[in-house]
């Protein structure tokens, strides 16, 4: 079973952009754009980023 976990080799601040590239199996550079994006949009993406790498669990693998 896939889990979405804070990436530890592909982080630029907490991993959450990296982690979520992981989960979906997709370009973290996407992954980055797409955040910028809704950043700029609002401000929910911004809690939402800030949740996810307060509450999701860090990568164990490495």
């Amino acid at each position: 079973m896939k889990r979405f976990y804070l990436s530890k080799t592909d982080r630029k601040i907490g991993g959450v952009c990296g982690g979520l590239a992981e989960y979906f199996d997709i370009d973290p550079l996407l992954v980055r754009i797409v955040t910028f994006a809704l950043f700029w949009c609002g401000t929910l993406s911004l809690w939402v980023y800030l949740l996810l790498w307060l509450l999701a669990p860090r990568d164990k693998n490495i």
